[in-house]
């Protein structure tokens, strides 16, 4: 299950890449936010990165303004690789380099098509291990 978020500028493409994910019968669990109202990225961030961390969901999508924000709240959490992504080739290699484990979009900066093509590429990646297992084992060890 892919649990998703976001915050005001990253609703409508949460509901979009929601709506795709769903169509392509991947399980979704949309912790909101739910409006466009105006709300602050790393409450949005909170519950997903939660979701990642206890298990609930193995991987998450956040989606602000421009990404930057709520990835750097995102990041905060222990255990959790969240990349910024804004092309196909850095969401492969986020999930193949980095084990990314949450993925996020900006809202106001990526289109609806590019971000369903930046969500596959990280889905259908895999992490290669080997040394990059052992340069991610070490981000950990500054948490």
């Amino acid at each position: 299950m892919i649990a998703i978020g976001s915050d005001h500028g990253g609703f409508e493409l949460k509901e979009h890449i929601k709506k795709y994910l769903e169509e392509n019968g991947v399980p979704v669990k949309d912790y909101g936010t739910y409006s466009e109202d105006s709300v602050d990225y790393p409450d949005c961030a909170d519950p997903v990165c939660r979701a990642v961390q206890d298990g609930t969901a193995d991987s998450g999508i956040l989606v602000c303004g421009t990404g930057i924000g709520i990835s750097i709240a995102a990041n905060k959490y222990k255990g959790i690789r969240a990349a910024l992504c804004s092309d196909v080739y850095s969401a492969t290699m986020a999930k193949q380099h980095n084990n990314a484990n949450i993925i996020c979009l900006g809202g106001r900066v990526t289109g609806r098509e590019l971000a369903f093509m930046i969500v596959d590429a990280w889905r259908n990646a895999e992490f290669l291990g080997g040394r990059h297992a052992e340069r991610v084992a070490k981000i950990h060890r500054y948490e």
